[in-house]
């Protein structure tokens, strides 16, 4: 669990540490990652092989076969790459102005809700995260309808915690 140390909660401070993802959320962003991969890869290296064995007059099963499984294989290992390097650079951190979200290595992107845009909070469990105790924040923004912040495969308690904290915001904000 990730829970951050409660640092003088009675003052209102809360710890700014950016908290990694529970090393069981993983396999999703793997499964995420490699299944559309492999079966992109399956598909396109298939499409190559029909045209390579058309225009060189090759046997199509065994070319369609080795070039497809070749292209799967190749594209299942992107994905585990891409599944863990998403999991590895993807961290959330709440403080006294609301919450951060930080993802990606190359291409970094930061998202910072203040506590008082907060609008409403979901939490949302599929089955593979109820399995292991893993839920999604989705935080709602004050804005248009598709204005709301997701925090992937946290641990379900810090999910919880989470909400708790930025909904109290919001009834302060309400006071």
């Amino acid at each position: 669990m990730h829970l951050m140390p409660p640092a003088d909660e009675t003052a209102g401070s809360v710890a700014a540490t950016w908290q990694p993802l529970p090393s069981r959320s993983r396999p999703l962003f793997l499964i995420g990652a490699v299944v559309p991969l492999a079966i992109a890869g399956l598909v396109a290296g298939g499409f190559v092989a029909l045209i390579a064995s058309t225009v060189l007059d090759l046997p199509r099963t065994l070319v369609v076969a080795c070039i497809a499984g070749l292209a799967g294989l190749v594209g299942a290992a992107f994905g585990v790459w891409l599944g863990t390097s998403q999991y590895r650079h993807t961290a959330w951190r709440l403080d006294e102005q609301g919450l951060a979200v930080r993802r990606g290595r190359l291409w970094q992107r930061e998202t910072r809700v203040p506590a008082n845009r907060v609008q409403h909070l979901d939490i949302k469990r599929g089955p593979l995260q109820r399995g292991r105790e893993l839920s999604t924040l989705v935080v709602h923004t004050a804005g248009t309808r598709h204005s709301s912040v997701t925090v992937p495969n946290l641990d379900a308690a810090d999910a919880e915690h989470l909400r708790e904290r930025l909904g109290r915001a919001i009834d302060a904000e309400d006071d």
